[in-house]
């Protein structure tokens, strides 16, 4: 705890040493052990850490991509920096925690915490210099001749000062607050995320004295100056902080402004809610969410020109070490270029695609009628979203239709699914939602929709003591001539429109009657007590997905052994399970034919002679987020294409609900199989080939070819001559 009672006026301490940032001299490291008992070589595993930063890595290698609109590689530098925050909020913070406890765990890699520290600081160190680089030397000028100006203040003209000053009199000013640090006003509390100004100023008597100025983050980042000239098409822009350090004088009068710099500081916000203790998990909820705003500080970003007695008083009062504090030249906090995307400058991004209709807006009024002739799959963002709003709307407003029950993981702010739920309570159906309240950073967000449908007559339930709802489902049951039968929505991602329109997913729909049961025992685990130990045609975790992935895997590798072929690709965000990879690994052995299509997390190393050399892995990092998860099992030629919700990660298949459920309709199989799997396996566009050292290169196209790029052949696909293709063949090269 900080002595506030101490005299810190001076701008030269000394940082101290402190037990959350300090490691102890007692520690007792445990013997290197493997979750599950392992003994598989720790060198044979890439560190999870380290590989999440190589994927952030690869995201920003495409905002340095010429072959990008210009826009389109401000964005991608943006989602950079935003997934920075997440991962220091999270994973460094948990990682910290460990230290701070002096709790020593092993990393399947071999690496205990301290190790992994120093090489995510040395990694993240590059990283910075290279995002700073990018904006300044690459897309800062390409901005400016497009005509997308960000200034400084010494850069503009007397006039445009004059408007600036008056803006920041009049919109700026009254929101600010100058906090003072002294004997009298303890260091001040800096939020999460928030951008600061360390200001230096002096009084008549020459004594310096510290104070902070927040950033607001109620107001735009980028001030956009006020262009008179209708014939100007430029948008001049400057940042928030500048203005704010133009004007200090304004807060300080009667002293003199010496100094200012910029810092943000990043806190732990992986809180645990202790579900299990608490008698209201809404309140326990609310509860974290409160308490995250006060998590440990785990990076303090601060401008480069910083000199060291300020970082001292940082370091010091913040309580972190030298390596938390990352020098950046601003500006700080990239992800605010995000906004840059609303200028109206369409052909400096990637032109606009509208999603293909497999369902027109006459034949939606009959989903069910669609699902009876067979089942239906959509592949998002290339098939439009809406068949699976109409879905819950038919269900909500058709008389025979007796109850609905879905699960929402994430859903978004403006759901249209909400108002068609109470609308379906409201008409008297029986409806139940899993409101899922523990999905990161969307807790708030949750408990407001849950207790809106409460509110509406829904039955909510909030999930499951000490697992994570993330499977996505919803079931219809409808009185028919011939009696009820029940319709079932399965997806790969959430039910969130926006999310579709920009995450490749996949959307099953069916009737089929052992598809339905197993649906409905599902949900029957979810809200009641139910037991069950084995499903038809699902498999569910924790209860049966690790077993059925593990038994499709052994299939194969009996296959090889037996002289036939064996094959399987997994197309997943993160492959972090270890004894999933050691499983790979022995399938490779008994010679197996493996393609991981990984577009996240890989921990594990292909290519390796006596080992993996039967494993190839590849990441695709395009226009749309790669999120589906498709396993197809080549099975002697009998093959087997399944899709779930599910990574191939310890938390999805031990400590979450999630759902694996097959395609077994031939023609819909087979065109994923080429779309998202070999179409995948051929892109020499926006894929990258993964090395056993864990590094990775781009998959280049031959002499004389033209890259092909997945996403966009599969974007194309959907219309000819302006009508809807449902599948086009397509013959891909054989493999080197």
């Amino acid at each position: 705890m900080i002595d506030f009672k101490k005299n810190r006026t001076k701008l030269n301490p000394t940082p101290k040493k402190n037990s959350r940032t300090q490691p102890s001299k007692n520690r007792k490291v445990l013997p290197y052990i493997h979750k599950g008992a392992s003994t598989v070589d720790p060198s044979l595993f890439i560190n999870r850490e380290l590989s999440w930063l190589e994927f952030n890595h690869r995201v920003l290698e495409e905002a340095l991509d010429q072959r990008h609109p210009l826009l389109e590689r401000v964005k991608f530098l943006s989602i950079v920096s935003s997934n920075l925050d997440e991962f220091f909020m999270i994973r460094v913070a948990a990682i910290r925690e460990q230290i701070i406890a002096d709790y020593v765990e092993y990393s399947p890699d071999g690496l205990v915490p301290l190790q992994q520290i120093k090489a995510i600081h040395e990694r993240v160190s590059s990283m910075v210099k290279q995002m700073s680089a990018c904006f300044w030397k690459d897309l800062h000028p390409k901005l400016s001749n497009a005509g997308i100006c960000l200034l400084k203040i010494d850069e503009l003209k007397s006039e445009d000062k004059s408007k600036l000053a008056d803006l920041f009199a009049r919109k700026i000013f009254p929101v600010l607050t100058p906090l003072a640090f002294d004997p009298g006003h303890p260091f001040p509390y800096i939020s999460n995320l928030s951008l600061n100004l360390a200001v230096v100023v002096t009084s008549k008597n020459g004594e310096e004295r510290f104070a902070r100025v927040k950033v607001p983050d109620v107001l735009p980042r980028l001030i956009e100056i006020p262009n008179e000239n209708i014939e100007n098409e430029s948008y001049r822009y400057v940042w928030l902080e500048d203005l704010i350090a133009s004007n200090l004088e304004l807060l300080f009068p009667g002293m003199i402004v010496k100094e200012s710099y910029v810092f943000r500081v990043t806190r732990n916000a992986d809180i645990e809610i202790q579900e299990d203790e608490a008698e209201d998990l809404i309140s326990s909820i609310e509860e974290s969410i409160r308490l995250r705003k006060f998590g440990s500080v785990v990076r303090v970003g601060v401008q480069e020109t910083m000199p060291e007695r300020i970082k001292n008083i940082l370091i010091e009062n913040l309580e972190v070490t030298k390596d938390d504090v990352y020098p950046i030249k601003q500006p700080l906090g990239l992800n605010h270029l995000m906004s840059l995307l609303k200028v109206p400058r369409p052909e400096l991004k990637d032109p606009p695609y509208s999603p293909a209709h497999q369902i027109s807006d006459e034949e939606s009024e009959d989903m069910f009628g669609i699902i009876q002739r067979g089942d239906l799959l959509l592949h998002h963002p290339y098939d439009s979203f809406s068949p699976v709003v109409q879905f819950i709307k038919n269900a909500a407003s058709d008389p025979e239709v007796l109850a609905i029950k879905q699960t929402l993981y994430r859903i978004g702010k403006e759901s249209p699914l909400i108002p068609l739920l109470i609308e379906a309570a409201e008409n008297g159906k029986q409806v139940a939602v899993l409101v899922e309240l523990k999905a990161r950073f969307d807790e708030e967000n949750n408990i407001g929709w849950a207790k809106q449908l409460e509110g509406a007559g829904v039955h909510v339930v909030y999930g499951l003591v000490g697992l994570k709802t993330h499977g996505k489902m919803a079931l219809i049951v409808r009185n028919e001539s011939d009696g009820l039968r029940r319709y079932v929505h399965l997806g790969t991602g959430n039910y969130n429109p926006v999310n579709a329109r920009i995450y490749t997913d996949y959307s099953f729909f069916s009737c089929k009657e052992d598809i339905t049961n197993d649906a409905s025992e599902v949900f029957n685990f979810l809200t009641g007590y139910s037991k069950k130990e084995s499903f038809s045609k699902l498999a569910v975790a924790p209860i049966t997905l690790r077993e059925k992935i593990t038994a499709l895997i052994e299939r194969e590798v009996n296959h090889a052994r037996n002289g036939k072929e064996a094959r399987l690709i997994l197309k997943i965000n993160s492959l972090t399970d270890q004894k999933i990879i050691e499983q790979l690994y022995a399938a490779s052995k008994a010679g197996v034919k493996i393609d991981l299509i990984i577009r996240g997390i890989c921990c594990l190393r292909p290519g390796i002679t006596g080992v993996s050399e039967n494993i190839r892995v590849i990441s695709i990092v395009g226009r749309y987020l790669e999120h589906s998860r498709v396993f197809w099992f080549n099975n002697d030629g009998s093959s087997e294409l399944f899709m779930s919700s599910a990574d191939l990660m310890g938390r999805n298949l031990d400590r979450r609900v999630e759902l694996m459920f097959p395609i077994d309709d031939a023609g819909l199989a087979k065109q994923v199989l080429q779309e998202s799997l070999e179409g995948a396996l051929h892109d020499t566009a926006g894929a990258r080939l993964l090395h056993a050292d864990g590094s990775y290169s781009r998959i280049k196209h031959g002499n004389g070819e033209d890259a092909f790029e997945i996403q966009k052949a599969i974007a194309q696909s959907r219309f000819r001559n302006g009508q809807f293709i449902k599948l086009i063949p397509r013959e891909f090269p054989q493999k080197n």
